[in-house]
């Protein structure tokens, strides 16, 4: 390939779409096969700047089926051998690292998170599994450039969000910009590509950011804030989770209208109505200049 390449491994928010126990109804379309919406796996990308080494950001539930979905990470050679070389976390929500313990099968690679999110998979003993004198742990500092596969720089900087779901207290902090959240910039050259599954608001540092960027990854979980609560599906606002919704004030949709990258969401929770090619909400985030992201997406830059 010799760009940088990105594969949108799995574009859902935690649970896929459709959720397994779901039937809302943008998910009975999905179990009823309609072609509209499409089925999708949970948030993770793998990206590339020769074609020959890989690096995985995030690794979602569903990891396994999404490697055997794609060539370029099938292994090689003879014996055991995968050309996944590291792994990027912009957390530890389960939906961003369960799929870590499908990497166990003593293959080398580099797993490169913030001190924070480290320290919440030391905390679980499960984790072990990835032996320490195979897979290297390595602490990334935010705002501090690291290379974590050849031909690739790499830069963590946190946006607004807040600890993992089984992290929280009664009333947890929403919208701290600490390392427990964080989004990563991918660079070749002059390529920029930046991946945010979770923020939950865009401040004006995050904006000047992505206003850099030639492609942007950006957190489509819900369209409109109170969604879950509207469709039946939770009792919890879009915000309150740590996710920004589309529409709406403050919403993605009007805070990014204006950066020159090519837009893509992804992260899209089953109940959000993008997920349905031709339906209003979709039209009118195609219309702004989004994308939706799809599983198997390739991007090259």
């Amino acid at each position: 390939m010799g760009r940088l390449t990105a594969i949108v491994l799995g574009a859902a928010a935690g649970g896929g779409f459709p959720q397994w126990n779901c039937c809302c109804a943008v998910c009975r379309l999905a179990w009823q096969g309609d072609p509209r919406a499409l089925s999708r796996t949970q948030s993770s990308v793998a990206v590339s700047g020769d074609g020959e080494r890989w690096l995985l950001l995030n690794a979602s539930p569903d990891l396994r089926s999404q490697l055997q979905n794609t060539p370029a990470l099938h292994p090689r050679g003879e014996g055991r051998a995968s050309p996944i070389e590291a792994v990027v976390l912009t957390g530890a929500e389960v939906d961003q690292v369960t799929g870590l313990l499908s990497l166990r099968e003593r293959q080398p690679f580099t797993l490169n998170a913030t001190a924070e999110t480290l320290g919440s998979l030391a905390d679980n003993p499960i984790f072990d599994v990835l032996a320490p004198d195979v897979v290297r742990r390595d602490v990334v500092s935010l705002g501090t450039p690291f290379s974590p596969v050849p031909g690739i720089n790499a830069e963590l900087f946190a946006v607004p969000g807040k600890v993992p779901l089984y992290l929280e207290t009664a009333n947890p902090e929403i919208g701290t910009e600490t390392g427990a959240t964080v989004g990563v910039e991918i660079s070749a050259g002059s390529a920029r590509l930046v991946y945010i599954p979770g923020a939950a608001s865009v401040t004006p540092a995050l904006h000047r950011r992505l206003a850099e960027a030639s492609v942007v990854l950006f957190d489509g979980t819900l369209y409109t804030d109170d969604e879950m609560i509207r469709s039946g599906t939770g009792t919890k606002t879009g915000r309150r989770m740590g996710h920004v919704p589309i529409e709406g004030a403050g919403g993605s949709l009007a805070a990014l209208a204006d950066i020159p990258a090519r837009r893509i969401y992804v992260h899209i929770n089953n109940t959000n109505p993008i997920l349905i090619e031709g339906s209003p909400e979709r039209r009118r985030v195609e219309a702004a200049g989004w994308e939706v992201a799809e599983d198997g997406l390739e991007i090259v830059l």
